[in-house]
């Protein structure tokens, strides 16, 4: 039913926002959920689809989303089936990216050379589970020019997305940026539909759009700004609600589950969403599985029972990844990427620890983001004293530290 579709994957942001985590990577290659990148989610959504066509637009700090993807999401070149990152190739002159439309409008000869009937163009770095063949079954019952994914989102919160104004058959009669006051959606005074930055086109609507947004002078060249605000107004376009979208073995208290993990805060609490008994959202739906790179690492192991002397390794409402040692220390409520190691009488709670991370004797380890291969040295306190840790680490507006990668402490 795809067959005749491509999609294409925007990763080229500098996601400046979750600067210290992209000090020395690109957003979508941001470690999440133990042992996954932000950028898995998108593309297992596209595989358990079955689309098996996707182009990965990089720019900024791609060489370690480069070489994830290369290594990790090799599919059969025999059927036709690719993953492949494409860089900032400069062809219409000697600029970067200018916005998301315009790297679409770089790389068109990547669409025209697979002469695709429907392009998806989707954003790399959100946490959410979406059968894609819902929405391009939605796309063709309409026969749309252009689909929107969007979510509904309480009203007092739209100024914060960029928002679009439908009919009650979900066709789009405007779209607002950022809007102060905007309009709700049909039925529901109390919402509004925001765009998730997930779009698909026929090709050759998208292929004009572009062309002629790359012609206009002073343009933000942005599929929101550039595009949608103008589109509707000669193009037939749709919203498609994402609540509606099932996928295969969810329950339904994860409908609907859609994260944009572009600020620390944010990305701190979708992570934290993974630890509770019920999750609200579920990495254990083996009809949907997040696929990612393997590894050889062998299993975590939890070692001392050494309760008189409170040496015990411990871990509850976590996960708990490949390869970790937990040699005596307790961890609570966290997420532990693989080849962690907390050692005896160390406590870990409420924090993300990313590969490599060792946690020495003694050590307290709480509300915090700690990148790869960071020693946290004996009976070392970090977010325990947020005044003190402000002199050395970023602090969130919530109180969250985060320490750097290979950070000497």
């Amino acid at each position: 039913m795809l067959s005749r579709t491509i999609a294409m994957v925007l990763a080229g942001g500098a996601g400046t926002r979750l600067e210290p985590l992209t000090r020395e990577r690109a957003k979508p290659a941001v470690p999440f959920g133990g042992r996954y990148r932000i950028i898995d989610f998108c593309l297992s959504n596209f595989v358990n689809s079955g689309l098996f066509r996707v182009k990965v637009l990089t720019q900024y700090k791609s060489d370690s989303l480069n070489n994830h993807i290369s290594r990790s999401w090799r599919l059969t070149a025999f059927l036709g089936h690719f993953i492949e990152t494409v860089p900032a190739q400069m062809r219409t002159g000697m600029d970067w990216y200018k916005g998301s439309a315009d790297a679409i409008f770089q790389n068109l000869n990547l669409i025209t050379d697979e002469h695709p009937e429907h392009v998806f163009v989707f954003g790399a770095d959100h946490i959410y589970k979406m059968d894609v063949r819902q929405m391009y079954e939605f796309h063709l019952a309409r026969k749309a020019d252009c689909t929107v994914a969007v979510l509904p989102v309480p009203i007092e919160e739209g100024d914060q997305f960029g928002i679009l104004d439908v009919s009650e058959d979900g066709r789009v009669k405007s779209f607002i940026e950022k809007p102060k006051k905007p309009p709700h959606m049909p039925g529901d005074p109390t919402r509004c539909l925001a765009s998730m930055g997930n779009y698909l086109f026929t090709t050759d609507t998208l292929v004009r759009e572009v062309t002629d947004d790359a012609r206009t002078e002073g343009s933000a060249h942005d599929f929101g700004k550039s595009i949608l605000s103008k589109l509707h107004t000669h193009a037939n376009v749709f919203a498609y609600d994402f609540t509606k979208n099932e996928v295969p073995g969810q329950g339904e208290r994860e409908r609907g589950y859609w994260r944009d993990v572009g600020t620390l805060d944010a990305y701190y609490q979708a992570n934290m969403d993974l630890v509770a008994v019920e999750p609200i959202f579920s990495l254990y739906n083996g009809r949907w599985p997040i696929f990612t790179s393997t590894s050889n690492a062998p299993p975590a192991k939890f070692v001392f029972n050494d309760e008189k002397n409170e040496r015990v390794g411990h871990a509850t409402e976590s996960l708990v990844s490949e390869g970790s040692i937990i040699s005596g220390g307790r961890v609570t409520r966290s997420v532990l990427s693989p080849n962690v190691r907390i050692n005896s009488w160390a406590k870990v709670e409420s924090s993300i620890l990313m590969e490599g991370v060792e946690v020495g004797r003694h050590a307290v380890v709480k509300r915090a983001i700690v990148d790869k291969n960071v020693v946290i040295p004996p009976s070392m306190q970090i977010g325990v004293d947020v005044e003190e840790d402000k002199k050395r680490f970023t602090i969130t507006e919530s109180g969250i530290v985060v320490i750097p990668k290979g950070a000497r402490l």
